[in-house]
Parts: C-alpha cells; sequence; structure tokens
C-alpha cells in the first residue's frame, strides 16, 4: 500500500511552514518562482501530490487519500499548525483536509476552485494526452505537435509539456500517473462533503476572467468556511498565479503576513 510512502517535495526558506498544493497535471516546480518571493518569510513546501511529479504512482487516487498523505506528510516532517495553500485540484484537497484536520492548519488559501462539484471537463487533455506514443514522439517538439491536434491553448500545451522528461536515454515520458488519472478522472471535480465546515481564516483568490468561482458560489462557501475572503485577482484566468503573479503574491501576504 502506498500510505506509508511520503509525498515528494522541493523545501524552501525558512519561518512558517506554507505548504503549497498545485493543480491537475500539475506538480510542485510550478510554484517555484511564486515560493521564491516568499522563502524570506517562510518555509515553503512545494509538494508533488500522488501521482504527480516526483511523488509515488498509485492506482488509487480520490481526496480522501490525499488528505491522508498530507497528514503523513505533516507528521513526516513533524509540522504543527501550517498555512495551507491550494490550486485548483489541490485547492480540494487542502479544503477536504482543513475540515478534517483543523486543529493543524492555521490559515487556508484556497486558489481558483470552490466546494462544489464540478462535472468532468478535461476530457480533451486527456485524449490528447494518451494519444502520445513515446516510440513516435521522441522529442518535445513531436509531443507538442500531437497534443496541438487535440489542445489548440498554447498555454495549457505548454503547461503539460513541464511534466514530459527523459525517463532514459532515448526514452520520453510523463511525470504524472496518466492511466490513474484517466481512470479516476470524475474524482477531481468531487464535492466537499455536506455539513463540514472550517472556522479558521479563509481566503479563496479566484481569477477574473476564470469561471471557476462565479457569484453563484458565495453561498456554498459561506457554508463551508464561514470566516472567508473572497478575492478577485484582475486581469487572471484559471492560471491566475502565473497571470498575474504580483497582485497574487500581494492577496496571500496580506492574508498571512
Amino acid at each position: 500500500m502506498s500510505n506509508n510512502q511520503i509525498l515528494h517535495s522541493r523545501i524552501i526558506g525558512e519561518g512558517k511552514p506554507l505548504l503549497i498544493l498545485h493543480g491537475y497535471f500539475g506538480n510542485g516546480d510550478n510554484w517555484k518562482s511564486i515560493a521564491n518571493k516568499l522563502k524570506d518569510t517562510f518555509q515553503i513546501h512545494l509538494i508533488d501530490q500522488r501521482n504527480h511529479g516526483r511523488s509515488f504512482h498509485s492506482d488509487e487516487f480520490d481526496y480522501e487519500l490525499m488528505v491522508e498523505d498530507l497528514n503523513h506528510y505533516i507528521e513526516h516532517h513533524q509540522l504543527e499548525k501550517v498555512h495551507l495553500l491550494g490550486h485548483s485540484m489541490g485547492g480540494k484537497t487542502v479544503m477536504l483536509f482543513a475540515v478534517e484536520y483543523p486543529e493543524l492548519v492555521d490559515k487556508l488559501i484556497v486558489a481558483d476552485i470552490s466546494p462544489r462539484m464540478y462535472p468532468p471537463h478535461h476530457d480533451d487533455i486527456l485524449d490528447a494526452l494518451n494519444s502520445i506514443d513515446f516510440t513516435i514522439q521522441t522529442s518535445r517538439k513531436l509531443i507538442d505537435k500531437k497534443l496541438a491536434e487535440l489542445i489548440p491553448e498554447v498555454g495549457v500545451r505548454q503547461f503539460l509539456l513541464k511534466s514530459v522528461y527523459w525517463r532514459e536515454k532515448g526514452q520520453l515520458d510523463f511525470r504524472f500517473n496518466l492511466e490513474s488519472l484517466t481512470e479516476n478522472n470524475n474524482e477531481v471535480g468531487e464535492a466537499l462533503p455536506s455539513f463540514t465546515v472550517f472556522e479558521g481564516k479563509t481566503l479563496f483568490l479566484k481569477g477574473e476572467n476564470s469561471g471557476y468561482i462565479s457569484a453563484n458560489e458565495e453561498p456554498i462557501i459561506n457554508a463551508h468556511f464561514p470566516n472567508n475572503k473572497i478575492v478577485s485577482i484582475k486581469n487572471a484566468g484559471h492560471w491566475l498565479h502565473a497571470e498575474n503573479p504580483a497582485d497574487f503574491l500581494n492577496a496571500v501576504k496580506n492574508f498571512i503576513t
């Protein structure tokens, strides 16, 4: 069982721990530039969630398991009260973690996701990724060309290509566990269970041009996180930390310092 395996992370800086959890198909490295701007005040943990980055692969993949992974990680590193920041899928993990282990969480930051259920909407990405044959697509350029058949957005392809690496000489591969992510795709949009509440301070950051947190979301956010604040990041979509890092950082710093 993967339960005793500890998530891979990169730890940067010194101070109070701030644990950052990336989104679907991502990894901790997506957050390096944000971490470098916060490392003078905080000890930043850039965590790879299961089936992503350099963390262990598992056939099993859901938020309950990812919460347990995070709990094991915090125990392993002997951390006490931590700040948590999760983006998208990572936001779902930290929300569930906060309602299950409130005593371990100081402040909670959720980036561009709400507690509601999201219907599966990654089919094109999964189809594109599954169309890659690494014996034929033997370079990043060829992989990009093949992905472009189903993913017209250059930014999305660039993001996915960050998880391509040389597994061995002449053999490229994805760092994420594509088989498990494909199999368990329905899990990614799961809602936070009803009647779960985290009373601690919570900041929701939404991309102004993103549809992930709409005005309709406020009642469900208030129900689960009564002590919340919602801040909109201008000129940014779902990848708000990459599209407007200055405003994103300001909002984070104002909240946790």
